[in-house]
């Protein structure tokens, strides 16, 4: 009998390819599963199933029949609903693909819906009022993460194999930590971004997917061609990466740790064991691990992350008052999206130009950093996955970001040293992954851990800048040891 849950993505291929499987069959295992847990979890939030008369037969592509479920933000498919999960564009129709999705296509696989995302994925939580939050497979009173949240418990839950995700600030990492499994954000440059889109968030943020295996992600790597509405350019990869991931390292590499916050805040004692042992397992391996934390003003680069985003706010509420033909209100959108966009139109080009400057002095450290370490490890997030409806706004909050929002007191916010305390408390259960971001390095998360009741930690590791092989042949290793957890354990899979 078909088990559709017991294989990934690549090996539900191998089974049409072979006419063991009818690719209709497939797609129908998909949609059961998706029918069947969804309802619980929220993951999907917008469905596009075929008849199978619709379904067009792929004899070609790697992932030819395999189901697959697209994000609902950057991830356009023409024809269909594109809310990036506000109110504000719930009737947004895309008119085209997303040079993302049309790439997607050309592997072969079969799109089956949107997965739920935090309004205009800006929290690390996927929680948005419009569609109501998704929940984590391992525990529904717990969050999946964000703002990939739903594509993680999608695949976590067994509803696909892969599906789509973004990284702006740890948008795959942070999912693929709180529901065990593997998230990798590509190199700057290396996935496309198009065809409307010359970069996004600055550069900060790339497309790429969420998988329960290791080959798989490495096998989607391959597939993305130039992207030439892109305003980065990675040097191409010559060789494969899905060889890469299937290839032991053979020499001892040098490797950095830290279990300290960038931000001097408090990181939890499970996402520390986490690194500890994981530091022991590699240790065994051959390698050489030291404790050193990476020569980088954390506290400063939070601050440049923030105002990052702030602008980036500022510049949405823009666009979508061309969409709406009005200005966005207090009451279109989210709490914490309002002050954010508030924010973006209180920085300066001066602040923001020097901002990103400072990105690139950052990225040059990183770079002679590596030079010493190939890899650098740490904890993916500083805290296991909250509760759902933890980190909402109080009362009182939200009634002083009405009072200052209908005041525009935006600019008196920013002199009081508010902006530290916004990026001190939206970074501070996820401090670790906005480096990889803003120095346009590839970095993994990696199921390695469990908290004591059962909640998936990940260990975080970046390398140099277009080393995406080598994390994926650690990651490759990696995946056949004791400690990886096994994805199929959660009670929705």
């Amino acid at each position: 009998m078909f088990e559709y849950k017991n294989y990934d993505a690549l090996g539900l291929a191998e089974l049409v390819k072979n006419n063991e499987i009818k690719q209709e069959e497939v797609q129908e295992a998909a949609i059961q599963e998706i029918e069947q847990k969804n309802p619980k979890l929220n993951a999907v939030i917008y469905k596009i199933y075929k008849h199978q008369e619709e379904i067009e037969a792929f004899e070609t592509g790697i992932f030819s029949g395999v189901p697959v479920l697209t994000k609902n933000i950057s991830q356009e498919s023409k024809g269909h609903l594109m809310s990036e999960g506000s109110k504000l564009l719930a009737n947004f129709i895309a008119n085209e693909d997303s040079e993302f999705v049309r790439q997607l296509k050309d592997t072969g696989v079969t799109i089956l819906g949107q997965t739920n995302v935090p309004e205009f994925a800006l929290m690390g939580t996927t929680e948005p009022k419009h569609d109501g939050p998704t929940r984590n497979p391992w525990n529904i009173n717990y969050t999946p993460g964000g703002s990939s949240g739903g594509s993680a418990a999608a695949v976590a839950s067994g509803m696909v194999p892969i599906a789509g995700a973004n990284d702006g600030g740890g948008s795959i990492r942070i999912p693929a930590a709180y529901c065990g499994i593997f998230g990798l954000k590509p190199t700057r440059g290396r996935t496309p971004v198009g065809p409307k889109r010359g970069r996004s968030w600055q550069g900060a943020s790339v497309d790429h997917i969420l998988s329960r295996t290791v080959r798989d992600s490495a096998a989607m790597l391959d597939q993305y061609l130039y992207d030439r509405t892109n305003a980065f350019y990675a040097r191409k990869y010559t060789e494969s990466y899905l060889i890469a991931s299937e290839t032991p390292i053979r020499q001892p590499l040098k490797i950095a740790f830290t279990t300290l916050s960038p931000l001097g805040s408090t990181v939890d004692a499970a996402c520390k064991e986490a690194v500890l042992k994981t530091v022991k397992l590699l240790e065994t391996m051959g390698h050489i691990v030291e404790e050193k934390e990476a020569p980088i003003d954390g506290k400063r680069l939070a601050n440049s992350y923030m105002m990052m985003y702030f602008a980036e706010v500022g510049s949405t509420f823009r666009a979508i008052e061309s969409i709406i033909g009005r200005k966005v209100t207090y009451n279109d959108v989210e709490p914490a999206t309002w002050i954010l966009g508030l924010l973006g139109k209180a920085v300066s080009s001066e602040e923001f130009l020097t901002s990103l400057k400072f990105w690139d002095e950052v990225a040059i450290k990183m770079e002679y950093f590596h030079d010493e370490y190939d890899f650098y490890l740490t904890p993916t997030t500083a805290f296991p996955p909250s509760r759902l409806g933890e980190l909402d706004q109080t009362k009182l909050e939200k009634m002083l970001i009405r009072i200052v929002g209908g005041l525009g007191l935006g600019g008196i916010l920013k002199k009081s040293g508010f902006v530290d305390q916004v990026a001190h408390k939206s970074l501070m259960r996820t401090p670790f992954t906005q480096l990889a971001n803003l120095t346009g390095q590839p970095a993994m998360s990696l199921p390695l851990h469990q908290t004591e009741d059962g909640l998936p930690c990940g260990v975080q590791v970046m390398a140099r800048r277009g080393r995406e092989d080598l994390l994926l042949q650690l990651a490759g290793e990696l995946e056949t040891s004791d400690y990886w957890i096994n994805v199929q354990e959660n009670p929705f899979y």
